[in-house]
């Protein structure tokens, strides 16, 4: 698949003309990265925002005392980095990629010039910052309200429904960086998976998962508290 094609498949640039998709892909960059390299740092300017062409990349922010809080994990096809860019302020937090992956990066300046002749980019645009505004309010509703059975049991249900409501679900990061994506640690982590599949909510095999109830999966996390 050229880059042009590629770009069409990307929900940010989704429905616009060929001519806008290859005028976008005039101003892309390329990035091969290794496993555990950093792609920017909290404080860094926002020079260009990146999309996932492979591979997976961790977004976390440190504690003063090196404590690590992963935000999101973002795959194949997935935009980060989009809103220093447009705000024209540093990064928020920290980017690193969790295994050797692709990255296109967007240089901010040239965008900018895009999106003035086309201001349709802007559209779909704002429409994927108010989805990850959404999906952050949940966030930390989550970390905030929620005791760490309901966080597992919503990001089961996330999988589910990213696999069009599959009871089939595959982790596709480890244990740990899901125990760190859901403010938890490891051990606690498997306690709750254990008693899940104890009381017949899921079924674990490595990474992959059964859901064997989800009307359950969902009244966890409605009502919350410990299984």
């Amino acid at each position: 698949m050229n880059i042009v094609d590629y770009l069409s498949t990307i929900p940010l640039f989704e429905g616009l003309p060929r001519e806008q998709l290859e005028a976008l892909s005039r101003i892309t960059v390329t990035v091969a990265l290794n496993k555990g390299q950093i792609i920017f740092s909290e404080g860094d300017e926002g020079k260009g925002f990146y999309v996932v062409l492979k591979g997976r990349i961790k977004i976390y922010k440190l504690s003063p005392d090196g404590k690590e809080q992963t935000l999101h994990i973002f795959g194949k096809g997935e935009p980060f980095g989009e809103v220093p860019v447009f705000a024209g302020k540093h990064f928020p937090a920290n980017a690193e990629a969790l295994e050797k992956s692709k990255v296109l990066f967007f240089p901010r300046d040239a965008l900018i010039k895009l999106i003035e002749k086309n201001p349709s980019l802007a559209l779909n645009m704002l429409a994927i910052l108010a989805r990850r505004l959404r999906e952050f309010t949940v966030k930390i509703e989550h970390l905030s309200l929620k005791e760490v059975p309901s966080r597992l049991a919503a990001y089961i249900l996330y999988l589910s429904d990213r696999e069009d409501g599959s009871s089939q679900v595959k982790l596709d990061i480890t244990k740990g960086q899901l125990a760190s994506l859901l403010g938890t640690i490891p051990e606690t982590l498997s306690r709750i998976f254990a008693k899940m599949s104890k009381q017949g909510l899921i079924e674990v095999l490595g990474p992959n998962i059964k859901i064997l109830s989800r009307s359950a999966l969902e009244e966890l996390v409605e009502y919350g508290g410990w299984l």
